[in-house]
């Protein structure tokens, strides 16, 4: 795949207030935070790793996000496309080292700059000039049927254009709160990606896809064997039923001993499934944006035409490095992910 051109990320951006539920963290007047949103996760790592990275959100007009802005800027992602307008911006809090998935998620993004957006907001012709991949996650069109909508229509344009579409089918339960299901609202978006990344548990949840009823009842305690089967039938039905769609990508993780994770992952390539190397470690630091690294991985990969073993290989060791790092985005350079990579 030879690409010259920018890659934007397309979502919500939002604070990610953290404190430390083990700590007294109100006596010592401490909150630490970070600036996220999984689609600006995925363009700072595209950014640190010295690709062309747009990011597409809305914010309101302030100082705070006016320095967010700035801050973004400095990092070497091109925020020109932004939206400027609304009310706020999202936050959501996370107790310290908890996964997003876990019930301690709390958020408060109700009525965001973001949320205010619907189709005819965003003028795609501009936002798209100069843009060959174009990057999302299913989190956008959990917000509300108007932001699903949004996203329907930006995947279109993105295809009129000839542009490669990637999509992360991130779920969030805590989302989806409009009277639709995932799988009501997500199939006619994916029709229009040509990368679907997630897990076969989502795949299910969002895009109907069939799941063996012994991977129901739990979500750990299989083989590799067992897990990759599924995920080559998951991947296959996948990509019968959206023609679009080249590559589908899935991750497993799951817990190793008291604190630690073992992490693999797979991408089905023209008929064919590839495993990665299988991840041990003992003990992380924070789970929070290991997927965003994972898709960032497989973007910079596909990018910079590396083989689908080589951008797997990479983009696998990349989401376990995150591991390691206390922030919403990666700080580690192709360099430092290369080293960190299993022969």
């Amino acid at each position: 795949m030879n690409m010259q051109g920018k890659v934007l990320s397309f979502g919500e951006l939002l604070l990610r207030i953290c404190p430390d539920i083990e700590e007294n963290w109100i006596e010592q007047h401490q909150l630490p935070f970070y600036v996220g949103g999984a689609e600006l996760n995925v363009a700072t790592a595209l950014a640190l790793w010295g690709l062309p990275s747009s990011y597409l959100s809305a914010i309101p007009q302030n100082a705070i996000c006016e320095g967010i802005d700035s801050y973004l800027n400095r990092r070497n992602i091109d925020t020109s496309a932004m939206q400027w307008g609304g009310e706020r911006l999202g936050i959501y809090y996370l107790p310290k080292g908890k996964d997003l998935k876990n019930a301690g998620v709390i958020y408060d993004r109700a009525n965001s700059s973001f949320a205010s957006l619907k189709v005819g907001s965003i003028d795609w012709d501009k936002a798209l000039k100069d843009v060959k991949w174009f990057h999302f996650s299913a989190i956008c069109p959990a917000i509300s049927q108007e932001i699903a909508d949004l996203c329907l229509e930006a995947v279109q344009k993105a295809q009129e254009k000839g542009i490669f579409v990637s999509l992360d089918l991130n779920y969030r339960s805590k989302l989806w709160k409009y009277g639709k299901t995932p799988k009501e609202v997500m199939p006619p978006i994916a029709r229009y990606c040509n990368l679907i990344m997630g897990n076969i548990w989502a795949a299910h949840q969002m895009l109907g896809t069939s799941l063996d009823e012994q991977f129901l009842a739990s979500s750990s305690g299989y083989s590799e064997e067992e897990l990759q089967a599924q995920a080559d039938r998951t991947s296959r039905e996948i990509v019968a039923s959206n023609p679009k769609c080249q590559y589908v990508a899935n991750t497993f993780r799951f817990d190793h001993h008291t604190k630690g994770i073992k992490y693999y992952t797979t991408l089905f390539d023209k008929d064919r499934l590839i495993k990665s190397t299988t991840y041990i470690a003992e003990e992380i630091l924070d789970k929070v944006g290991s997927g965003d690294c994972f898709m960032a991985g497989l973007i910079y990969g596909l990018y910079s035409n590396l083989s689908s073993e080589e951008t797997l290989e990479f983009a696998t060791s990349a989401a376990f490095d995150k591991l390691f790092i206390a922030s919403d985005a990666t700080t580690s350079t192709v360099d430092d992910i290369k080293k960190r990579m299993i022969a």
